[in-house]
């Protein structure tokens, strides 16, 4: 289905063609003064100089072949040479009738959809999601969910941090307060214990205290690296503690994920990159692309249009340790081999831009990646308290994920219980969805690129630009949906009819501009521009709820109408809440 954007400029394409000018000029946008117009077309300015016309007449040519449009209530042509539409009130009751029978409201499948792999979370484990995890994660699901509704086969990886010098840590502080253990007894030949020697608490305790004690004591430090080798060499017992490491990490970091309503498609990490290294770094020698300098192995990605240096990526170490450009290198040797991804999509902190660049161009320059093949390098900006700082505990300290969570459920259960409005255990769940929707929409409704600050009190408020505010809305729509079944009314099927007044009419043209700012999420991942959306379309929806007798309206052609609008903008409300990854209760 084509947006009505789409369809009113092929109506001035057609304007302008008839009066005899090019096509091209008739491009039409949202209009920058909703109080004049609802929409506009400039290009009589800009055909002046072409066609030697004042722009005022050049524009009144063009308006005089839409005076028939079935689109347009008025066509006004305003000096210097600006084109004022205002869509007719029985197009756009029309239109929005075609997308309430439309699975995706209206939304084109995309013609040629692409096989895109996103790389977001990248926890390291043995250790607790904290806040610095949050904005991958929430921004990165949203990505996964908005292009998979265009229609792209989408495959989200949390590429996990599981290879390092912390492995060996781990290791070494369980060999120390655990010697008796088999798996440092060299000469053990039986199988290993299915149970891991250590719980998820035991393990995030273990990891600070012995990555503190190794910065004290060298030869503790040495054991450890000592430790990483073996372990990355396929000793027998450390791989065994490895195995139980990965177990009770997962199955931790997928509860957390789960409160964030956060799903993987894969769980692959650094440690599923290692069989491919050798190979990589040879091919990268044999071929010429890799050269030594002081003893390491690196690959020049400076290009000539550079304002300033890249330095080259670093391949190997000059002891032959691999590092995070090997690791990322040999990851996308993997996907290509096993996925042949059109487009990777990395979700990170936008300080790693540097890496990325170098990672992009050596894989594009040495054919571990296909010219054609897009990677794109999505930078996130920090989560910040109101210090400016990134957020911290009030101790000072990083702050746990499911601590902020919890933080936010409780804010949301005592605001829930002040207005006593539905009962205790119905009120606990309620907080949980509605909190979660403060903390998504509190992150998503930033541009990604920027800093923010995380405000828990502003971003729990029932009123302004919030989650909370959002799922208000919802609620009350579904609140107002029930009332008219009970009452014995059905509100399926029924049809919109053309507005009366300005309200209705604002806020039909809001719920038609879902599929062209759809398209334009799409296009720029851009999750910010949905939370706008929804945001006006919240605020034109309550304005016409408090100027309107919707229930009570004694007209019931009238009130089915208004009935069936308030249908339609529940659906695409809802469709947006789940593209953003979170959820509306039935009431609050």
């Amino acid at each position: 289905m084509k947006t009505l954007l789409e369809l009113i400029t092929a109506e001035m394409r057609e304007a302008f063609v008839k009066a005899g000018y090019d096509e091209e000029l008739a491009k039409v946008t949202l209009s920058n003064r909703p109080d004049l117009c609802e929409y506009q077309c400039n290009g009589a300015l800009a055909g002046a100089k072409k066609y030697k016309k004042a722009p005022f007449v050049i524009a009144e040519d063009v308006a005089a072949n839409l005076n028939d449009s079935k689109y347009f209530e008025s066509v006004d042509v305003v000096k210097p040479g600006f084109i004022n539409l205002k869509l007719s009130a029985e197009c756009v009751a029309s239109y929005l009738n075609d997308m309430a029978k439309e699975e995706k409201l209206g939304v084109s499948e995309a013609e040629k959809p692409k096989k895109i792999i996103i790389d977001y979370g990248g926890p390291n484990v043995a250790k607790p999601l904290h806040v610095g995890h949050l904005r991958s994660a929430i921004i990165g699901e949203s990505i996964k969910r908005i292009l998979r509704y265009k229609g792209h086969d989408v495959t989200g990886d949390i590429h996990l941090g599981d290879w390092g010098y912390q492995m060996g840590l781990i290791i070494t502080e369980l060999k120390k307060r655990k010697p008796e253990l088999p798996y440092f007894d060299e000469s053990y030949e039986g199988e290993y214990p299915e149970e891991a020697p250590f719980t998820i608490g035991e393990l995030e305790e273990i990891y600070p205290t012995a990555s503190a004690y190794a910065k004290e004591h060298e030869d503790y430090r040495e054991e450890a690296l000592h430790a990483t080798y073996l372990l990355q060499n396929g000793y027998r017992g450390y791989r065994a503690v490895w195995n139980h490491i990965m177990n009770v990490s997962v199955a931790d970091l997928k509860r957390n994920y789960e409160n964030l309503n956060v799903e993987f498609d894969l769980w692959k990490g650094e440690a599923d990159a290692q069989k491919y290294i050798p190979d990589m770094v040879q091919m990268l020698k044999d071929k010429g692309y890799a050269r030594y300098d002081e003893g390491a192995l690196v690959v020049d990605v400076q290009e000539e249009t550079d304002n300033k240096e890249v330095p080259p990526c670093m391949i190997l170490k000059s002891d032959g340790a691999a590092l995070y450009d090997t690791t990322d290198l040999a990851t996308l040797v993997q996907r290509e081999e096993d996925y042949h991804p059109d487009q990777v999509i990395y979700v990170v902190d936008k300080r790693q831009e540097l890496h990325f660049i170098q990672v992009f161009r050596c894989a594009k320059k040495t054919g571990i990646m296909p010219q054609e093949t897009e990677l794109d390098f999505l930078g996130f900006g920090t989560m910040n308290g109101k210090d400016g700082k990134p957020f911290k505990t009030r101790e000072g300290g990083v702050m746990r994920l499911e601590n902020l969570i919890r933080e936010i459920d409780d804010e949301m259960y005592r605001k829930i219980m002040d207005n006593r409005t539905v009962e205790e255990e119905e009120a606990e769940r309620t907080a949980q969805i509605v909190g979660l929707a403060a903390i998504k929409y509190g992150d998503l409704s930033n541009q990604a690129s920027k800093d923010y600050v995380f405000d828990v009190d502003r971003f729990t408020s029932f009123e302004g630009n919030t989650g909370p505010y959002i799922l208000y809305t919802i609620v009350r729509i579904k609140s107002i949906l029930n009332k008219y079944r009970e009452a014995g009314g059905n509100p399926d099927g029924l049809v919109i009819r053309p507005a009366e007044n300005e309200y209705e009419k604002a806020l039909m043209l809001q719920v038609l501009k879902f599929n062209d700012v759809f398209d334009a999420v799409c296009e720029e991942t851009a999750p910010h521009k949905l939370c706008a959306y929804i945001y006006e379309l919240a605020n034109e929806f309550n304005k016409f709820y408090h100027e309107t007798k919707i229930l009570s309206e004694e007209d019931e052609e009238k009130k089915a109408g208004y009935i069936a609008l308030l249908s339609l903008s529940k659906r695409v409300l809802e469709t947006c809440i789940d593209l953003l990854g979170f959820e509306a209760p039935e009431r609050m």
